[in-house]
């Protein structure tokens, strides 16, 4: 027997359909069943929930009564109703919520073992943009690079400013103001 075969089933192919027919008439049975067990406690239930109703021989204020207990009743219900509707619809959320959970955990996808890879940037870059890269990316060349003598110009200009104080006196009042001014607003 090849892999690819299934093996031969016992049963014959008219066998089968007549018990498959068999099940499924046996199913819509149990429905029926079902469905009339279902309205008879529909009806025994309401027959205790709701006594019948007495309404011939009863004065106007006796009827009045009656309306007044039958809509405080009626509100009751209606309360009970949310109340349940409420619970049934946060009950649906949640198995929807853990429904998605379980498809996310016990879900189809495997995360892969991971291998250390070491790309160059080039690569790296075509890649990611496939034919739009073009060119080699030094990256050591778009670095800034520092000349010993910036640094050097560095420390002459820190030296030269000095104390601050002197900076703060010679700025106060009007003088320091009218030098701002007159120098376009660099203060020294």
């Amino acid at each position: 027997m090849n892999k690819g075969e299934k093996p031969k089933s016992k049963i014959s192919a008219s066998r089968k359909l007549s018990l498959k027919k068999l099940l499924l008439t046996k199913a819509c049975e149990d429905l029926e069943q079902e469905k009339q067990e279902r309205e008879e406690e529909k009806v025994r239930y309401l027959g205790e929930k709701i006594p019948p109703l007495q309404v011939s021989g009863l004065s106007l204020e006796e009827l009045q009564n009656l309306c007044r207990q039958l809509h405080s009743k009626i509100d009751v219900v209606d309360e009970e109703r949310y109340d349940c509707e409420s619970k049934v619809k946060k009950h649906n959320n949640d198995i929807h919520e853990l429904k998605l959970k379980v498809q996310d955990l016990g879900g189809k996808f495997k995360k892969p073992a991971l291998r250390k890879v070491r790309v160059s940037a080039d690569e790296m870059m075509r890649a990611l943009l496939g034919s739009k890269h073009k060119g080699s990316m030094d990256l050591r060349a778009n670095l800034k690079s520092v000349k010993k003598e910036d640094v050097k110009q560095d420390k002459v200009l820190t030296s030269e400013v000095g104390d601050w104080r002197k900076n703060v006196e010679a700025m106060s009042g009007m003088e320091g103001r009218k030098k701002m001014f007159d120098t376009g607003g660099v203060a020294q």
